[in-house]
């Protein structure tokens, strides 16, 4: 019989502005990429801050995207963040399980702050924790170029933390650790709870809840200090307090402050990561587990969602982007989670399995534009993403 699952989800919630089709070999585009890590310059595949931008540029950062954009509109408006995304993208999929999803989050009291809390009112998640604030709306304009990482597309995040910047942990309340599983998403953009992970994930360790962190692109940290391992929370304990770590190949690579796949995957192992998912872009995914959780898992491979590539090929007017590919890929990691959780125990859980709903979540995305994804009735995504799931495990075991 299926158990009854809370879910509680802090993080990056924020208002992407999506340009399409920017070519950064181009000369307007050129002069404004990076010349080296933290000078606050674009950097395809990496986020930076709006403020870093202007000084890298001395522009405006409006003069700037028009001058990139050749003064177009965004051609997309959408709702993104890789908390948010995440936690939506599992929802959708468990539209059929007893499992609560709440999102704990904040929004400014501006237009992009109402645009979105309508686009998540349309979702399968609680929102009794999602408040607004005096300022910004914390927001991310987005360029993708469909040329780079080998005809997949590759983008550029250019972001405004607004009022994510002093989002406190006092602001989650004590229902916040009332939750089965707990997941902090991309909190690197939401800097106080960043810093202070490591007291929240201990908290819920003692607490007996499942721990899950999803990274993204640390760019204050990268900025402060470029040659040192990024921090995650106070203090390296973060580690042995996780569950399950989702990060992809750069991020795994500045936490541990590596150069190779083998010694970032030492280092996770060794500071006692219960279990880790590594993505790659589109090479294959790295995963283990230490069998607290998931099925003991020595490190592995498995490929990205070849059938979703097929599918784009032979249908070539579908109008998608790889916005939101590593978010979606999380949703489907936690959904396959939190599926498996209502019915085996700690330690029975396949990571493989998890890995696998990954895999087709992200292949998914590039059907349509932006990170999320807005079903027209409760069921629909896990419907289309059934058969590619499928599909998936007959290439892959």
């Amino acid at each position: 019989m299926e158990k009854e699952l809370t879910v509680s989800c802090a993080g990056c919630c924020l208002a992407d502005y999506l340009y399409a089709g920017i070519d950064v070999s181009k000369t307007n585009v050129k002069k404004y990429l990076s010349v080296k890590n933290g000078d606050g310059g674009i950097t395809p595949g990496k986020l930076i801050f709006t403020d870093d931008l202007e000084r890298f540029a001395d522009e405006k950062i409006d003069d700037i995207i028009n001058d990139i954009t050749e003064y177009k509109s965004p051609d997309v408006f959408n709702l993104g963040g890789p908390a948010i995304v995440a936690l939506a993208g599992a929802a959708q999929l468990l539209a059929d399980q007893p499992v609560e999803c709440n999102f704990y989050g904040v929004a400014g009291d501006d237009d992009a702050g109402e645009k979105l809390y309508e686009l998540m009112k349309k979702l399968p998640v609680k929102l009794d924790n999602y408040h607004f604030k005096p300022g910004a709306t914390s927001s991310t304009i987005v360029l993708s170029d469909p040329s780079l990482n080998n005809g997949k597309g590759e983008r550029a995040f250019i972001n405004n933390l607004g009022v994510s910047r002093d989002y406190q942990p006092e602001g989650l309340g004590e229902e916040f650790f009332d939750a089965d599983v707990i997941i902090y998403g991309a909190t690197a953009l939401v800097p106080q709870l960043h810093t202070n992970l490591t007291s929240l994930l201990r908290k819920g360790r003692d607490l007996g809840r499942v721990n899950i962190v999803t990274t993204v692109y640390d760019f204050i940290n990268e900025k402060a200090n470029p040659d040192q391992a990024w921090p995650l929370g106070e203090s390296d304990e973060s580690y042995r307090l996780l569950d399950l770590l989702l990060v992809d190949y750069e991020e795994a690579m500045r936490l541990s402050n590596s150069s190779t796949l083998t010694q970032a995957i030492e280092f996770f192992m060794d500071r006692g990561v219960a279990a880790m998912v590594i993505t790659h872009g589109s090479k294959p995914v790295t995963f283990f587990s230490n069998g607290s959780l998931f099925k003991a898992t020595a490190p592995a491979e498995l490929p990205i969602c070849k059938a979703t590539d097929r599918e784009l090929e032979r249908h070539p007017e579908i109008n998608g982007d790889t916005t939101g590919c590593g978010d979606n890929f999380a949703g489907g990691v936690i959904y396959s989670l939190l599926s498996q959780l209502a019915n085996r125990g700690r330690g029975e859980l396949d990571l493989a399995e998890a890995v696998s709903w990954g895999a087709v979540a992200g292949g998914f995305t590039r059907f349509y534009i932006g990170g999320t994804y807005f079903e027209q009735k409760p069921g629909e995504k896990l419907t289309k993403l059934t058969n590619f799931y499928k599909a998936y495990r007959a290439e892959t075991e």
